[in-house]
């Protein structure tokens, strides 16, 4: 997104703010679902996304666009937000499409901090995420862009419902209708999760192991990285065999990789530079 993009798009963020302090979580929750609609309607509508983002408009004249198709369609407080988010200035179409998603992404995090489950959303989407990494059918299936992003989700929802928290079956529903266009569910629900944890000031740390860490040493490591970081870390662990032993860890494009397996590979290939 471009630096306006970036400015304009807080706008949004700040509106949501402003109204989320003064509702309840089930009428954030209605805003949140209505946001996401209404991103949908904007995707299928290239000409109306064009109209609200047409530089030769006045902002008020955006906002009246947006509220002449809008009102009656929508609740006051998602069309607050969207008046305020349509009234800013946008280098493409395509930025508002991304901002009005993120936006309701955000009501929903907000929805769960509200409710106090972050810490239990983050947990099982992780845990989703890593079981449809597991199944190939399953990777396969809420990934496949050739589908309907309403299969899609309705299959996450056949999965889910009554398994996990509401707010996890919705982030992972955002995922698999290819939040912020992007292909594949893992790339999704890994930004989602960066979401989800930035929601709760902390910083993601996936861990990859051989075999289960004793508690005390996964609390011991994740205080060292806490404190080398100057963030509480959470720590994402998937147990890996295949890695034979070591550790792996990476924190956003930070990269440590002390596993066997890593070095068996570099050992390979230096035996066979030799030849």
């Amino acid at each position: 997104m471009s630096i306006t993009g970036q400015q304009s798009v807080q706008a949004g963020y700040e509106a949501l703010e402003a109204y989320a302090k003064r509702v309840k979580p089930e009428t954030l929750d209605k805003v949140a679902s209505e946001l996401l609609a209404v991103k949908d309607l904007f995707a299928n509508e290239p000409r109306l996304r064009r109209a609200l983002t047409d530089p030769g408009r006045t902002a008020a004249e955006r906002s009246g666009l947006a509220e002449q198709v809008l009102s009656g369609k929508v609740s006051a407080g998602t069309l607050k937000v969207l008046t305020a988010l349509i009234g800013q200035r946008w280098s493409t179409p395509g930025e508002l499409l991304t901002a009005v998603e993120s936006i309701g992404v955000d009501a929903i995090l907000r929805v769960g901090a509200a409710q106090d489950v972050l810490a239990e959303v983050e947990d099982e989407l992780f845990r989703f995420a890593r079981l449809v990494d597991g199944d190939n059918d399953l990777s396969r299936a809420l990934s496949d862009g050739s589908a309907p992003a309403s299969a899609r989700t309705e299959l996450v929802r056949t999965l889910l419902s009554g398994k996990a928290n509401a707010v996890s079956v919705r982030l992972a529903e955002v995922a698999a209708a290819g939040f912020g266009g992007r292909r594949g569910f893992d790339t999704a629900a890994t930004k989602l999760l960066e979401l989800v944890s930035a929601k709760r000031e902390q910083r993601l740390a996936y861990i990859t192991v051989a075999a289960p860490l004793p508690q005390d040493q996964e609390a011991r490591l994740t205080r060292k990285l806490s404190e080398i970081y100057g963030h509480t870390i959470s720590a994402k662990i998937t147990v890996d065999p295949q890695v034979v032993g070591g550790i792996r860890v990476q924190i956003g494009h930070d990269l440590y990789d002390g596993t066997v397996a890593r070095r068996l590979t570099e050992a390979r290939k230096a035996l066979a530079a030799r030849h």
